[in-house]
């Protein structure tokens, strides 16, 4: 049986927001830099250049947009990650995976308030390695770390 945690949606919507917000500035600010007769008028000195504020106004709506398409982008390519406790390991989406064998200890005194736990486990290399798993990152941890106590004991 396996148990799967997806990326959060907090995660999600959090990119979600990021992207409304520079499209959102790129278009107030494009409209005031651009089209607005009396901001630009209000922003221009007496020699027909356009001050600091105009110029913020009409250069920065293409970074806002480039911003917009890198959150996008960086959204794709997360949206489907995903944490599964498997039979026999912690399996995260990249392809890494903790066997329970290799566990060492779970510190799960913070997650009642903080919502996360720390995995200590030997690595590939037998180092000690620590991961850290919150539910900012992934929903379903309740169940994920329930699993991980009864196979580790």
């Amino acid at each position: 049986m396996s148990i799967e945690a997806p990326l959060s949606k907090s995660k999600r919507n959090d990119f979600i927001i990021a992207i409304v917000v520079c499209v959102g500035l790129a278009l107030w600010f494009g409209y005031d830099g651009y089209f607005n007769e009396e901001f630009i008028k209000k922003y221009t000195t007496e020699e027909g250049k356009p001050d600091g504020t105009l110029v913020i106004n009409q250069k920065s709506p293409p970074f806002l947009i480039a911003g917009a398409l890198f959150f996008g982008a960086y959204w794709y390519a997360i949206r489907n990650r995903k944490l599964v406790a498997a039979d026999e390991a912690l399996v995260f989406s990249g392809g890494r995976k903790i066997p329970y064998d290799a566990i060492e200890a779970i510190d799960k005194t913070h997650f009642e308030k903080k919502g996360f736990f720390v995995v200590t486990y030997k690595n590939q290399k037998g180092q000690l390695a620590r991961r850290t798993l919150s539910d900012r990152q992934y929903d379903n941890l309740g169940p994920i770390l329930d699993h991980l106590v009864a196979q580790i004991t």
